[in-house]
């Protein structure tokens, strides 16, 4: 292993215990394999604007890895989770990587990133990911959990995927500021029952969960 990439995962594993997570090497190693594909296949298939390997670090994976212990306190059993629009699998395969518990659907309307997805399901040996292309509205199916990472307004991300939110599931809405503007334009049927602050290792931008589910009634 090189000295550069020796440095890369020790920054991985320092972002990773900073923020509660005690991942395996196997765990660890998966995250740097998915890194570096992600830079691989972009030379080809332009799957994010990044082209650092540093910076996938801290913009993609640490990015990421900062919702898994806040997803541990909404979703700790096993269950279902979709990630909307989600690009070259951020967050669902981070999430698939430290969730092996879960079945992750990463959906997205671009084919040829769900091809990138449904690739690194088997690289990676994760039978429980899979890469979706479709668009959202055509879905079908019951997820506990659905979340998005920067993909859209709260209210298309809330609309386009409200069929496929189980009875007892939860929004996940990954963002930047807090979006105050775009809560107060909900509809009175969706109750934001929680914003969540989040701090990024390395990364030095505000950052937030906003929770939402249907109200009852």
């Amino acid at each position: 292993m090189s000295a550069v990439i020796q440095a890369q995962r020790e920054q991985l594993e320092e972002g990773a215990r900073s923020l509660g997570l005690d991942l395996s090497d196997v765990q660890i190693s998966q995250l740097m394999d998915y890194g570096s594909a992600i830079l691989k296949w972009n030379k080809v298939y332009n799957l994010t604007a990044l082209r650092d390997p540093v910076l996938v670090i801290t913009h993609h994976l640490l990015d990421s890895l900062a919702a898994v212990p806040a997803l541990a306190r909404q979703q700790s059993r096993a269950g279902r989770l979709l990630d909307v629009g989600s690009g070259a699998g951020l967050p669902g395969v981070v999430i698939a990587i430290c969730r092996p518990d879960l079945d992750v659907d990463c959906l997205d309307a671009v084919a040829k990133k769900m091809a990138f997805v449904q690739q690194m399901a088997g690289a990676l040996q994760l039978p429980r990911l899979r890469g979706l292309h479709a668009r959202v509205e055509t879905l079908e199916g019951s997820y506990d959990v659905i979340t998005s990472r920067a993909f859209a307004s709260l209210v298309d991300f809330v609309q386009g995927s409200a069929q496929l939110l189980a009875p007892q599931g939860v929004w996940m809405a990954m963002k930047g500021k807090r979006p105050d503007g775009e809560v107060e334009q909900l509809r009175a049927s969706v109750d934001v029952f929680h914003v969540e602050q989040l701090s990024v290792p390395g990364l030095d931008a505000e950052r937030c969960i906003v929770w939402m589910r249907k109200k009852e009634g």
